[in-house]
């Protein structure tokens, strides 16, 4: 059989991603429809697979020419699918070993809102971005490239990295997953502290005084971060 050529087979792979995400937002419907234990796992799976999907979609309306197969984030990286996974085997293992832990609803709830908080908030940072908006830290400056300071911008210096911090760390409130709410916590804190000092020299080299300014003005949204230091 003769090989697909690129753009049929880049176009499939996108329908296999979207029908997954689509499946697994359609199984947590069910299971958040019943009454048992699941149904809290069924809110996170529906959080889950809409967060993956929606990244996708706005890249898309947002900023086409970065879109590509990793703007779904289904492979960010190792240690981000390690996390995943172990957090559905914390719940497990404590859905069977201490039921009653998986179900105080009110403390799931606080979770569900906290993603919903996380999500829209990222999203909102995506979308007041526009193309300047990207999934990779960008080197080069671009003849587009400008330094958005309003919306979401005059709140924190990062909201698409704060936005993505309290969801995370809400899938796990609403999972009561005591163990892994902890090690979220601190995974995606160091993660982002470094990922901001990165991003802040880049934004340092590319905009000078006029971001220095910004940076004195707006914080940067996450705990005990401050961000690159300029040293003066």
């Amino acid at each position: 059989a003769a090989a697909l050529s690129p753009l049929p087979s880049l176009c499939l792979q996108i329908a296999v991603r979207a029908c997954f995400l689509g499946f697994a937002f359609g199984c947590g419907l069910l299971l958040s429809a019943g009454r048992s234990a699941w149904r809290h796992f069924g809110w996170y799976m529906c959080s889950l697979s809409l967060f993956h999907y929606s990244e996708y979609l706005v890249t898309a309306i947002n900023n086409p020419r970065s879109l590509s197969l990793d703007s779904f984030l289904l492979n960010h990286s190792f240690e981000y699918n390690l996390a995943a996974l172990s957090s559905w085997v914390e719940f497990t293992l404590e859905k069977l070993l201490f039921p009653e832990l998986k179900q105080i609803t009110w403390l799931s709830t606080v979770g569900l809102l906290m993603v919903i908080f996380g999500d829209c908030l990222r999203k909102a940072a995506m979308l007041t971005a526009g193309s300047n908006f990207n999934h990779i830290v960008q080197n080069e400056k671009s003849d587009t490239h400008t330094l958005v300071t309003s919306g979401v911008y005059g709140w924190f210096r990062h909201p698409s990295y704060v936005g993505w911090f309290y969801w995370s760390i809400g899938t796990q409130v609403l999972l009561c997953n005591p163990i892994c709410v902890v090690g979220y916590a601190l995974a995606s804190w160091r993660f982002f502290r470094e990922r901001i000092e990165e991003e802040e020299i880049t934004l340092i080299h590319f905009f000078g005084e006029e971001y220095l300014e910004y940076k004195r003005k707006v914080p940067s949204g996450l705990p005990f971060i401050k961000g690159v230091k300029v040293e003066l």
